[in-house]
């Protein structure tokens, strides 16, 4: 009877994924808007998610959007925290998501870098949660795949951080 390890051992081997805490090039942010900028960690086109740090401008702001999946969120540098809430997440702080609520992302004076793994998708919507646009992992890969076309970069990067 063959076991669960020998399985396990001829399944295809995928590499680890390691990366310095933040892109080197600063051509790797990818602008969401004139405040937001992301830079992708890892593209999970088998689960539908992806990992990415958040970069926002001081004062900056996320537009109102719901997941109808749960996020995890750890703060690397500055503060940030809803709108429709009265917590405030500082560096070294770690935020669960639950899925279903909208809300709107918004950061202090310094800015803020986070780390995000979103499951699902992020649906941008008003906030009475009217449907304005979606980003899914796929969304997500031919945004950064436009992006680093345009500014020069080697889109195998990308393809590196697929799974």
């Amino acid at each position: 009877m063959e076991t669960m390890s020998h399985r396990l051992l001829d399944a295809p081997q995928l590499h680890d994924i390691v990366l310095p805490a933040l892109p080197a090039d600063e051509r790797q942010w990818i602008p969401l808007n004139d405040e937001v900028q992301v830079h992708p960690l890892m593209f999970d086109i088998t689960r539908g998610g992806w990992v990415n740090l958040l970069k926002v401008v001081p004062n900056g702001r996320l537009a109102c959007h719901v997941h109808p999946n749960p996020v995890h969120a750890y703060t690397l540098q500055g503060s940030w925290g809803y709108l429709e809430h009265d917590w405030t997440a500082r560096a070294g702080d770690y935020v669960y998501e639950p899925p279903g609520e909208v809300h709107t992302l918004i950061v202090g004076p310094e800015g803020m870098v986070g780390m995000f793994n979103t499951t699902g998708s992020v649906i941008y919507v008003t906030p009475d949660g009217t449907p304005t646009g979606y980003d899914t992992v796929h969304t997500r890969i031919d945004l950064a795949r436009r992006h680093y076309r345009s500014v020069g970069l080697d889109v195998g990067y990308l393809d590196s951080i697929t799974r």
